[in-house]
């Protein structure tokens, strides 16, 4: 049986494209994957690009990263860390 497809997030670079990496909410780096590519763009917008990956292989670019884990269609993003208020 293959592996589910992913649609994950990238920056394009001038020669290369390279895996996008969010925060969690308590500020640790994390990849993040959809099952779609509707959820992504509904989350992300419609100009953000993607590749298709299985979860190991996406698991094996991660390894050499200060990465916590995968998070699979979440259901919204921040641009930046939310501002503490006094």
């Amino acid at each position: 049986m293959s592996e589910p497809r992913l649609f994950v997030p990238v920056s394009m670079g001038r020669f290369a494209s390279a895996l996008r990496l969010f925060r969690t909410a308590a500020g640790k780096r994390a990849a993040v994957a959809f099952t779609s590519p509707l959820k992504l763009a509904q989350v992300l917008g419609p100009d953000q690009r993607w590749v298709v990956l299985t979860e190991p292989a996406l698991r094996g670019m991660l390894t050499e990263l200060d990465v916590v884990g995968i998070v699979i269609d979440p259901a919204g993003t921040m641009s930046r860390p939310a501002r503490r208020v006094a």
